[in-house]
């Protein structure tokens, strides 16, 4: 079957997908909280240090060459007047929610995939090109008029989300872009490979041994064969998405909660990394208990200062939500990681460490415990109590601040602050900074 003959098999194609990308988000709140940063190159860092890198890059500073990776001492040698401010994660989660609240007064939000990325699905009174087109324009301008007006963004429309995200990063910043189906797959074949999401370096070589090096060469292919060439199961579901058709996701499950931390230069011996991992676990165990879940497996998992390999360990826990039976289990576990550290350098030295729990279910139900008029010393009332203070801490922190009570030393010189941070993909809670 050729190419021409595979495409006359597709069904209609109608833009379906209005995808929103805020520009230089991070950056574009800072430079809206203070006026003074607006017009200037901007990076946000995540701490003061010129050894660290930019999360995310102003309008002004990415006409240096400066972008999301950039080191802030490369910044500063690209632009000399760059300005460097902390991540405020708090404020761009809070300005998040108002962004999304704002979309809501125009379309429903189907999908929110990211902090600064957003999908829409529209309706058969929504899709033409004009409407939506319209619709796009009253969303960016209510953003800029009821968020704030340093908030610009990028929107793609297309039938589907993979080709809406690419749509949207046509034209930046605040760009509108539409890719109607009797536009495709051509108006694709000037992007590389890579600009695909999934497509990496590794697959790259694997279709390049198959003789496929760019969208053309792939799109050419019949779909079959193009699923054959990007292997796996569903293979040839690439093929159908860059032709327009508008195939439902796949279905995904959160499988694990966990946090990590990378440690500042004169906090990577023991007892700071054994603290810090303490900490991060007593924050993934109360988003475990927000979310309803209890977990069967702890891992401890590192990188060492020489080596950019992930070193972990793991061990089972009963289900629990509690985080004394997490915290029994992660003193367990740090002998070996010490262990390692010694092996390798005669000490601990950690670069980064993190905690996840894992094999994660939800709680079928909350009622009270059969077991709390056991003797004191039981482990089942041990559990019971120690799962019930667990929850009286998430309450005096969330209403007191997340440093209110903990478990253990959480000031002075041997731990690095821990903070809730945004992840490329997970966007916290606000109740996360709280604990």
């Amino acid at each position: 079957m050729s190419p021409l003959s595979s495409e006359s098999l597709l069904p209609p194609r109608p833009l379906r997908w209005l995808f929103l990308d805020l520009n230089s988000y991070f950056a574009s709140v800072e430079q809206q909280l203070d006026p003074a940063l607006r017009g200037k190159p901007i990076i946000v860092a995540p701490v003061g240090s010129d050894t660290t890198v930019a999360i995310a890059a102003s309008v002004e500073a990415k006409r240096y060459g400066i972008s999301t990776g950039t080191p802030v001492w490369e910044a500063k040698r690209l632009c000399r007047d760059v300005i460097v401010t902390p991540a405020r994660h708090e404020r761009y989660v809070e300005i998040h929610d108002a962004v999304i609240a704002e979309i809501w007064r125009h379309v429903p939000v189907t999908h929110v995939c990211s902090i600064d990325e957003v999908a829409c699905r529209l309706l058969d009174n929504e899709n033409s090109v004009g409407a939506a087109m319209a619709l796009a324009r009253r969303i960016k301008a209510g953003i800029r008029a009821h968020v704030g007006d340093c908030l610009t963004s990028s929107v793609g429309i297309a039938p589907n989300r993979l080709l809406a995200k690419l749509a949207s990063d046509l034209e930046k910043p605040d760009g509108l872009v539409v890719l109607a189906a009797e536009q495709l797959p051509r108006r694709l074949y000037d992007l590389k490979l890579r600009d695909i999401a999934g497509i990496g370096a590794k697959m790259e070589r694997r279709l390049a041994r198959d003789g496929i090096n760019d969208i053309r060469q792939l799109c050419e292919r019949r779909p079959r064969d193009a699923g054959t060439a990007w292997g796996g199961t569903n293979g040839d579901r690439l093929w159908y998405l860059l032709h327009g058709v508008d195939l439902p996701d796949k279905p995904t499950q959160s499988r694990t909660i966990g946090h990590s931390h990378v440690l500042s230069p004169g906090k990577r011996g023991a007892e700071p990394v054994r603290l810090t991992a303490r900490r991060l676990a007593l924050k993934a165990a109360s988003r475990l208990r927000r979310k309803g879940y209890a977990s069967r497996l702890v891992v401890l998992h590192a990188r060492f200062e020489d080596d950019k390999t992930v070193w972990q360990v793991s061990r089972k826990l009963p289900s629990t939500q509690d985080s004394f039976v997490v915290l029994a289990a992660l003193d367990a576990l740090f002998p070996h990681l010490a262990a390692e550290g010694a092996r390798r350098h005669g000490g601990l030295r950690v670069r980064m460490i993190g905690v996840t729990l894992a094999e994660i279910a939800p709680v079928a139900g909350d009622q009270g415990s059969l077991f709390d008029r056991l003797d004191p010393d039981d482990p089942l009332a041990r559990e019971t109590r120690g799962l019930a203070l667990s929850r009286a801490m998430d309450r005096i922190n969330e209403k007191f601040g997340r440093h209110a009570v903990s478990l253990g030393p959480q000031t002075g010189s041997r731990i690095d602050r821990v903070g809730t941070k945004i992840a490329f993909g997970r966007i916290p809670d606000l109740d996360e900074f709280h604990e």
